[in-house]
Parts: structure tokens; sequence; C-alpha cells
């Protein structure tokens, strides 16, 4: 389906065209997801199931990363 907007204040172009450039999608395709959210249209971000909160923390104390290397060392005895 096509639509013509005419009429469009110059400060809302500005906007738009920042926003696909910043983006790096087409004037269309951003058109298109302003319209879309504008009307609850959008869709939701898929909820991450994985451990990316935790990874993506603060930088680890070297004592706890010495902890994790010590817990990761396998014992042969163990294995024999």
């Amino acid at each position: 389906m096509q639509y013509t907007i005419r009429n469009v204040p110059t400060e809302i172009d500005q906007a738009l065209r920042e926003q696909a450039a910043t983006e790096r999608k087409s004037l269309n395709q951003v058109l298109i997801d302003v319209v879309a959210r504008g009307l609850g249209l959008a869709q939701k971000p898929k909820k991450l199931r994985d451990l990316s909160d935790i990874v993506d923390g603060p930088p680890l104390e070297p004592e706890v990363i010495q902890a994790l290397e010590d817990q990761r060392r396998i014992d042969p005895e163990l294995w024999e």
C-alpha cells in the first residue's frame, strides 16, 4: 500500500531524516516504524533468555577471576 503525505512541517522532516541516518534505515522504513509505534502496533522487543545482564556487568576483581580459574582447573586424580 502506498500513501502520499503533504505539508510535512520542516522540524518533523528534519527529525525523521536524522533518525533515518542514525538508525541507517530508509526514510520510508522510519516512517512506517513511527506510525506503527504511534498506533500501538509496533512489535515489542523480544525478551532475551540469556545471561547478558550478568555478563555485561562491571569488571571482575582479580580475586574473583582467580577463584573462577581455580574452579575450572581439572584434578586428574578425580578422573582415574
